[in-house]
């Protein structure tokens, strides 16, 4: 018998090693490491007989060709993780449907339609303030003036990819006819403490919360912070502290809202000059896109009533803005059939993070499969979902691929 599960869990060792130096996994989109990744993923989809190419928008396809004229089912996740991330998150979801299409081969299964793996590059948005890049040129819902987007080195997306040697030009000629595609299955840690709270491997997820980013540039006047009397400062990083502690009170009292300020940059950024110059990120998530775009308004009244009182020159924006996204029933149906084989019980949790499933939903069904992951811990060196679980997750998708149509 093949251990599945083990063999997943060298696979994502090898590929946690394909990282920028430092605690954890940080894989950016359209780095050395990136290509690292894309290489190891390239040698496993051969062993699979899968043909292999690389898109313009980054995403690693391998395919396994059905009869002809049939359909495509989709599978995959992404491949970049955040800054000092885990092996998991992302990355375990283009592996699992690997070694699926491994194990059906092993069993000599014949489906009745295509299948392709999808390694998209960036879901994170940690390099570049924009995400689902790949996910979003398949659906046909790509942004092409996302191409101008600078990371905090000022290197643009565009001069990025180019450097990957894609063409970001043919991007928008990516997009999928939804008449080939049967739909999109993504299988994810759950980044959350449900499965292992309830004792199960696996769970399939009912909806995807909706989610948005905004970037607040705050400019003020700098000074000597010796010399520059308190009255009558323009520091930006006060007006800074002020956006922050009201993003946290709206998380803490809206219901089914979670805000965070994630990133801060400052400038001069010395020990003895009053800020002058703060940039910063804000990320609202709800299930409820009701919720989510309120937020978002009271985000940025605040922010210049804020500046406007402090003598602070603004610049508020919405960098990516996702619609909440229920899962397809029959995709959800098929998947929730192929985990009770596999001893499940009849778990149905919602995705609190977003994914590439997302955007996918503009070209086809979507469903998803969470994996149980230890202390629900995700984004961090400890991530970690154990082989057992995840050689139940490859039966589960296994399963799936034999019952979908």
């Amino acid at each position: 018998m093949i251990d599945w599960g083990a063999r997943a869990e060298t696979l994502l060792n090898e590929l946690a090693a394909c990282s920028e130096p430092g605690p954890g996994v940080t894989r950016l989109p359209f780095t050395a490491e990136h290509d690292a990744a894309l290489e190891l993923l390239k040698a496993e989809m051969f062993k699979t007989g899968l043909t292999v190419r690389l898109d313009d928008a980054g995403t690693l396809v391998g395919r396994q060709d059905g009869p002809p004229g049939c359909k495509t089912m989709l599978l995959g996740s992404h491949q970049d993780s955040v800054r000092e991330g885990g092996a998991y998150d992302g990355i375990m979801g283009v592996v699992l449907p690997i070694l699926a299409l491994q194990k059906l081969q092993s069993e000599c299964t014949e489906l009745s339609f295509g299948v392709e793996v999808l390694a998209f590059a960036d879901e994170e948005g940690v390099r570049f303030p924009t995400a689902l890049i790949g996910s979003r040129a398949l659906s046909g819902t790509f942004d092409p003036s996302t191409l101008e987007m600078r990371d905090l080195q000022g290197t643009t997306l565009m001069q990025a990819m180019r450097s990957f040697e894609l063409n970001p030009e043919k991007i928008k000629a990516l997009a999928r006819d939804p008449e080939d595609i049967i739909g999109f299955l993504e299988t994810h840690i759950e980044q959350g403490p449900v499965l292992e709270r309830e004792d199960e491997a696996v769970g399939v997820v009912t909806a995807i919360c909706g989610i948005e980013r905004h970037q607040i540039i705050l400019t003020g006047e700098t000074g000597h912070a010796g010399t520059l009397p308190m009255q009558g400062r323009k520091d930006a990083l006060v007006g800074a502290a002020e956006i922050v502690s009201e993003v946290n009170r709206m998380g803490r009292e809206t219901a089914d809202l979670r805000a965070t300020v994630g990133s801060l940059t400052v400038e001069p950024n010395v020990v003895n000059a009053v800020p002058r110059i703060v940039q910063l990120t804000v990320e609202i998530r709800s299930p409820l896109d009701e919720n989510r775009l309120q937020a978002g308004q009271d985000l940025h009244q605040f922010a210049q009533s804020i500046a406007a009182s402090m003598g602070l020159a603004i610049e508020c924006s919405v960098t990516y803005s996702q619609q909440a996204q229920p899962c397809d029933a029959r995709l959800s149906c098929v998947l929730t059939n192929a985990a009770r084989s596999k001893g499940a019980k009849r778990l149905s949790l919602p995705s609190g993070a977003t994914h590439d499933a997302s955007a996918m939903a503009d070209l086809c069904p979507v469903a998803m499969l969470f994996v149980r992951c230890r202390d629900g811990v995700s984004h961090r060196p400890e991530e970690f979902a154990s082989a057992a679980d995840m050689g139940v997750a490859i039966d589960v998708l296994a399963g799936f691929l034999r019952s979908v149509h």
